[in-house]
């Protein structure tokens, strides 16, 4: 439940606190005093988004912060783990905006997304407004009011968790069927590319390798002239290079007896008669090698020829990046030729999980069809207690394909007057009409949820008299179960409050802002004798406000 709510700088409101009951609250005031601006507010702590325009002080930032004893509630729980936060039996929730529109928000001082904070307040508050009167004419709400009176909890997670999974089951087979269809497309394109690929024998060229010897080939006249005319000064000539060093070498050799200077000149000059023997014999050994060969340099030329032109038609720069290709086009080959087995694999998954979806799709809509009886008498007994005698309520289910909430479309009709045939909820229900069937709704519904705290806004919008003393007294048989907090302008439903709230605006100061206070005994025959008789209540109004409170 609700035990302190703090808002600071939010629309009328500068600064207030509220410690509500943990039973019936009610909240009066004079209209636009703030009390449904307190609900926006708490709407903050639920997930809710702002407008920064909701700043009282634009220079300042925004505080919506409250405490809750959630001791009991283990469904919250679940909600802890989910959001990896550590549960805490009193756990506070504080929602800050900034003048520049950011938000944050807070469980126990830890940051949390708007996400967290919706799915905590779904277990932390049920909130009716009258905008909610709206969403009573809506199939899913309707569908929602159901599952909740027949707790068909358990199984419609059951069949939601294989409905999710059917329909993932279902979009792979989707895009294999898409896939299949662009194959198909590209299959005879892909087809000649890759043997074009793999005729290259891509693998086996090495493009520099090719690169060099073409370079010999092409210019192998020239480079054999070359070497042989290399070799013959070296070697083979009556002034040779070999022969003068030979000569050069034994002079030195006949010197080294007188110095060692010339010792080691002998030593040198052997190293380089030895290198250049050396070169000439490899000069003569690559000589004898070269050979003019057409055929071969006809060969080298196709292939490079070939690389060239692949590397050019598929904008790359080396043969590393043709194989590339050639193993993503082998792979999209390969793929396209198991495509079909992988088709007929998933069509049966999901034929099994079909199956499996619609029997729980079945069972969940037993479930549901079960209650219609009895939730149908229990509206109509209610309603008959609160001024609705001829009310007529009507349940209605149509099948449709399976979706995420089952196969049921719910229909509720609805008449409040004798003769006339009950007709959906939007179509024939008026204001008044429309908040005591949802009161109706709420209460029965009270005893089928785990939730700590119940508000109401204006729920007594079209009811007075006898009818508003019978709606206060459910409501409080739902506060022995549930924290309570109703905004009313009934003086019936002031004087049932186990805690009385009086918002007002505090014009004291240059700013109209809106305060709140706990009404003690002599404030409350006070206010709710202004509420029976006006700003000057007479006699008789203070004596029916002290009946009513059974002073």
């Amino acid at each position: 439940m609700l035990k302190n709510l703090s808002i600071r700088n939010y629309a009328l409101i500068d600064e207030l606190e509220m410690m509500p009951s943990s039973m019936l609250n009610i909240v009066t005031g004079e209209t636009g005093a703030g009390k449904s601006i307190m609900l926006g507010a708490v709407g903050l702590l639920l997930g809710n988004r702002v407008d920064t325009k909701a700043l009282l002080d634009t220079s300042s930032k925004c505080i919506v912060e409250a405490t809750f004893d959630i001791s009991g509630y283990n469904n919250l729980k679940m909600v802890f783990e989910w959001a990896e936060l550590d549960y805490e039996t009193e756990t506070i929730i504080r929602r800050e905006i900034t003048p520049s529109g950011k938000s944050r928000a807070f469980v126990n001082d830890t940051p949390v997304n708007l996400d967290v904070l919706k799915k905590l307040g779904f277990y932390l508050m049920d909130i009716h407004s009258q905008n909610e009167n709206l969403n009573l004419g809506n199939h899913k709400f309707q569908l929602r009011l159901v599952d909740l009176f027949a707790s068909t909890v358990t199984i419609l997670h059951q069949y939601k968790t294989k409905f999710k999974a059917y329909t993932e089951t279902k979009k792979e087979l989707e895009d294999l069927q898409k896939a299949k269809a662009d194959f198909t497309k590209e299959s005879d394109y892909n087809n000649f590319i890759l043997k074009e690929l793999i005729d290259a024998d891509l693998k086996s060229c090495h493009q520099e390798e090719l690169e060099s010897e073409i370079k010999v080939l092409e210019n192998s006249e020239e480079i054999k002239s070359k070497l042989v005319e290399l070799h013959g000064l070296l070697d083979d000539s009556e002034f040779a290079v070999n022969t003068t060093l030979g000569h050069a070498q034994n002079i030195l050799i006949g010197l080294r007896k007188f110095s060692k200077e010339y010792e080691s000149l002998a030593s040198r000059m052997e190293s380089s008669f030895l290198e250049i023997k050396d070169i000439t014999q490899e000069i003569g050994l690559i000589e004898s090698k070269i050979e003019h060969d057409p055929a071969r340099t006809e060969e080298v030329q196709g292939k490079l020829s070939e690389i060239y032109r692949l590397q050019q038609k598929h904008q790359v720069n080396s043969v590393e990046e043709l194989l590339q290709l050639q193993e993503q086009l082998d792979k999209k080959v390969a793929d396209a030729s198991s495509i079909d087995h992988q088709i007929e694999q998933v069509e049966k998954a999901l034929k099994k999980q079909f199956e499996e979806v619609n029997k729980l799709a079945n069972e969940l809509s037993q479930e549901r069809l079960s209650c219609f009886e009895k939730l149908r008498a229990e509206l109509e007994y209610l309603l008959k207690d609160v001024g609705m005698p001829e009310a007529v309520i009507q349940i209605e289910r149509s099948e449709t394909e399976p979706t995420i909430n089952g196969i049921d479309q719910i229909e509720i009709l609805f008449s409040a007057n004798k003769g006339i045939a009950p007709q959906p909820i939007k179509s024939v229900a008026s204001g008044g009409e429309f908040s005591r069937l949802m009161f109706c709704i709420k209460y029965t519904l009270a005893d089928k949820t785990q939730l700590p705290t119940i508000i109401f806004d204006e729920i007594d919008t079209g009811v007075s008299g006898e009818i508003a003393l019978k709606m206060v007294k459910m409501m409080r048989k739902m506060a022995k179960n549930h924290q309570v907090i109703s905004i009313s302008h009934l003086p019936q439903f002031a004087a049932q409050g186990d805690a009385h709230y009086f918002v007002y605006k505090d014009t004291r100061s240059d700013r109209s802002v809106s305060r709140i206070k706990k009404l003690e005994s002599d404030e409350r025959i006070l206010e709710i004798a202004k509420m029976i008789g006006g700003d000057r209540p007479t006699d008789a109004a203070f004596e029916n406000a002290k009946e009513l409170l059974n002073y």
